[in-house]
């Protein structure tokens, strides 16, 4: 899978750009500040409909314009894609697949796939719950397009379902209806997340060892809000019908605390990952540097998954990152990876960190909004 082309218009920064992406190594070079970030944003955009730095589409718009878009054209062996977003300060958002508008989102996601490694991606460990549930969300969701549609179901009927909790007298036949949505959608994201996430761990624990030349152990746990039948682990093994007994089960036990409190306090929405590092709780216990060898030891896990998933490599995003990593090993092993896979880096010195790169980049200089190519 390849990023052929990108194309900005009122982007953050931007007020128009159009570039032309190498097949196998681009790098955007400018200082702190120029939209170095911002590109790799949109490129992440294009292949999950959501950024890693705003849940707000106004956010994305530049300043005092009323619409902006972002388009790419996406080639594989056999396939080409047009890909387009368009967000409208009156209209909302969206999006077009070889100029056909597509009504969800499920039918957009999936003609590209990328995995981001950026700085924020500490977050994925010092964060909130609701940090570690958003990644497993958009990389799930980039493999399978039935997770998205159940997963913006379930965000509907739960949103449903907190309003009536709000309200006296509850309407407990409505409220039952919902339960049974609930569990419908919510258990189809449970059995897809265990999938995922057992295979997740075993890439990303081999990942560690080979980072940490073996001196450390990484281990990675789902924490679930609903109780599960522990003799049917490990979770991926879990049938859907063991999952909806579970859940239906678990909002029936819940029923009155939810009605008091006006939430739902079980389901997919109130999940977790924990990590442990030689048995200890990596949040509370390990150094910036070994959480972010946790972070990168999971990013790189899903090139390796998302192939596993789609038949095809993702597309590699490097946002100024080889700077953040402890030592040489962590950077030739980000290096090999994108050695295999289109990459894209962005950085503030390329004469830094060139010597890691056996391929010749295409450099693009980027300063106030403005992509240069320095090829041309």
């Amino acid at each position: 899978m390849r990023l052929r082309t990108l194309q900005l218009k009122n982007f953050r920064n931007y007020e128009h750009a159009h570039i032309s992406l190498d097949s196998h190594l681009s790098v955007f070079v400018g200082q702190n500040g120029q939209g170095k970030t911002n590109a790799l944003e949109a490129m992440l955009l294009l292949a999950v409909g959501k950024s890693h730095r705003t849940n707000r589409d106004f956010d994305l718009l530049q300043f005092e314009t009323e619409n902006a878009s972002i388009q790419g054209v996406v080639e594989g062996p056999t396939t080409r894609y047009d890909l387009q977003l368009k967000f409208l300060k009156t209209a909302g958002r969206q999006a077009f697949v070889n100029a056909r508008q597509v009504k969800r989102m499920s039918e957009y996601i999936g003609h590209l796939q990328t995995v981001l490694f950026s700085p924020e991606d500490l977050q994925l460990l010092k964060g909130s719950p609701s940090v570690r549930r958003r990644f497993l969300d958009m990389e799930i969701g980039q493999g399978q397009s039935l997770y998205v549609h159940h997963l913006s179901q379930y965000v509907k009927i739960l949103s449903q379902r907190n309003r009536l909790l709000k309200q006296s007298p509850i309407d407990i036949t409505l409220l039952e209806v919902l339960d049974e949505q609930l569990v419908e959608h919510g258990s189809q994201i449970l059995q897809r997340r265990f999938s995922f996430f057992e295979r997740l761990t075993s890439y990303a624990t081999q990942v560690y060892r080979e980072v940490s030349n073996d001196k450390e152990r990484l281990q990675i746990g789902y924490t679930s809000s609903i109780k599960l039948n522990e003799s049917q682990y490990p979770l991926s093994a879990l049938q859907i019908n063991v999952i909806e007994d579970s859940f239906r089960n678990a909002l029936s036990v819940t029923r009155n605390q939810d009605e008091k409190h006006g939430t739902t306090s079980v389901g997919p929405h109130r999940d977790d990952l924990f990590f442990l590092l030689n048995d200890k709780d990596a949040m509370a216990y390990a150094s910036q540097g070994q959480q972010r060898t946790i972070a990168l030891s999971l990013r790189l896990a899903e090139i390796d998954l998302l192939h596993e998933l789609t038949g095809d490599y993702p597309v590699l995003l490097l946002d100024d990152v080889l700077s953040e990593l402890d030592d040489d090993r962590q950077k030739q092993l980000v290096c090999s990876v994108s050695e295999k896979v289109q990459t894209v880096i962005t950085t503030t010195h390329w004469d830094a960190v060139s010597s890691y790169f056996s391929n010749p980049p295409k450099l693009f200089q980027v300063h106030s909004g403005i992509i240069t190519d320095e090829r041309a």
